[in-house]
């Protein structure tokens, strides 16, 4: 889950890193106010859970309260990366005399969080990390003991930085990874984090995501900030189909239908749960596939959360075929899976040997699931045929429709 700069500001800050003076406005009048409070130039900025904000206008620069306002105005009517704004952060500008980047990522092959830090901020850590890979250093560090101000110190001197900036950015940057930690968070990062003249420092601009899972955990930082339980919060607005998929898991506690992503392809996917359904979903675009959807179904769904997860992806504008592949299961049964997606093909008027491009769940109770799918003449797979094989076969079934493109509007890792 993402949060808006003005929110992830607000952590900075609670965290006790040090911010200029800024303020939240959702009208031209407020921001006025804000800039007349900060009796200073200000710059005004979009906010909005997409990037791209300068070249699409949402950041703009103002000297007094008058020009901020109508600055104001034109942002908060600016659609950036087919989003509205919720409102603009009207932020004073200091003098900077340097730029530096402090953040914190997930690692998940390590399974450990990793410190970032550079003394080019201001840009793409992934251009510096690109361009000039001797201005960036990392150190990974334990989610168990609590993070020390050295290891911080440690990392930023290895770039050569003494003295006073030295001395200043250490309790930044650790404070930086310890909100990481206590925040359950998948990024925490400050670019730039400005050095003004007087040799202080400012983060001039902050991105935080939360891991979706801990909002449980963390519903008082969300409830101190005004976030929704309802929100999603992702990099764009949930589809209506997307919406629908959050129903059909809501509607049985059996099983899980999660994570629900729509595409513009022509062939409908049910994949299993985890590092699985997203193997299958690139092995369908790497066989020259259009996936219609992403999704992830699992846990021993009952057939009313198959069927209802099967209907809505037949029903999709678009969706030629359905392909229903998981890897290896043993805590979902394969005849409740079979049983759901024939009845959806059947309620919908669809043959199912038709419909159905390929069934490769192997697993628990895979004999009983086999037979119900040979009796409707479905083509179905067991564990000797890999995931990619599979995939092969259910683009093969589209026809040549299923011709690569240049890319799905989104990417499934945005969601997952």
């Amino acid at each position: 889950m993402r949060f808006f700069e003005y929110e992830s500001r607000a952590i900075v800050a609670k965290a006790g890193i040090p911010v200029g003076k800024h303020g939240f406005a959702r009208t031209p009048a407020r921001a006025r106010e804000i800039a007349a409070e900060i009796a200073a130039p200000v710059v005004i900025k979009s906010q909005v859970l997409s990037g791209g904000r300068m070249k699409a206008g949402g950041v703009q620069f103002a000297d007094t309260p008058d020009e901020a306002a109508t600055h104001a105005e034109r942002v908060l009517a600016l659609e950036i990366g087919g989003h509205m704004p919720r409102g603009v952060l009207v932020d004073s500008r200091a003098a900077v005399q340097h730029e530096y980047y402090a953040g914190v990522v997930w690692d998940g092959i390590r399974k450990l969080p990793v410190l970032l830090f550079s003394d080019m901020g201001g840009i793409d850590i992934e251009e510096v990390a690109e361009r000039h890979p001797e201005h960036v250093v990392s150190a990974h560090f334990s989610t168990l003991r609590p993070f020390a101000d050295w290891q911080a110190k440690q990392l930023i001197s290895s770039l050569g930085i003494t003295g006073q900036a030295l001395t200043r950015l250490t309790p930044i940057v650790a404070r930086l990874a310890r909100l990481f930690l206590q925040y359950d968070m998948t990024l925490a990062e400050i670019n730039p984090l400005g050095e003004l003249a007087d040799g202080s420092f400012l983060a001039l601009d902050a991105h935080m995501d939360v891991e979706n899972e801990a909002r449980p955990r963390q519903r008082a930082l969300l409830a101190e900030l005004g976030v929704g339980e309802q929100e999603t919060r992702q990099a764009r607005e949930p589809t209506a189909f997307e919406l629908a998929g959050e129903e059909v898991d809501a509607q049985d506690h059996r099983g899980v239908a999660g994570n629900v992503t729509e595409f513009d392809g022509n062939l409908g996917l049910v994949i299993g749960a985890g590092g699985g359904s997203l193997t299958l979903f690139d092995a369908v675009r790497s066989c020259g596939g259009q996936p219609a959807n992403y999704c992830e179904i699992g846990g021993n769904p009952s057939v009313a959360k198959a069927c209802g997860l099967a209907k809505l992806v037949l029903t999709k504008p678009g969706v030629d075929k359905i392909a229903v592949m998981m890897s290896i299961v043993s805590n979902t049964r394969v005849d409740i899976v079979a049983r759901g997606v024939i009845k959806a093909c059947v309620e919908l008027g669809y043959d199912p040997a038709e419909k159905i491009a390929i069934f490769r769940i192997p697993g628990a109770w895979e004999e009983e699931g086999f037979k119900i799918l040979a009796r409707y003449g479905v083509d179905y797979a067991d564990r000797s045929v890999s995931l990619h094989e599979a995939a092969r076969r259910a683009v093969e079934r589209i026809g040549p429709q299923s011709a690569p493109v240049d890319g799905p509007q989104h990417d499934a890792r945005e969601r997952v």
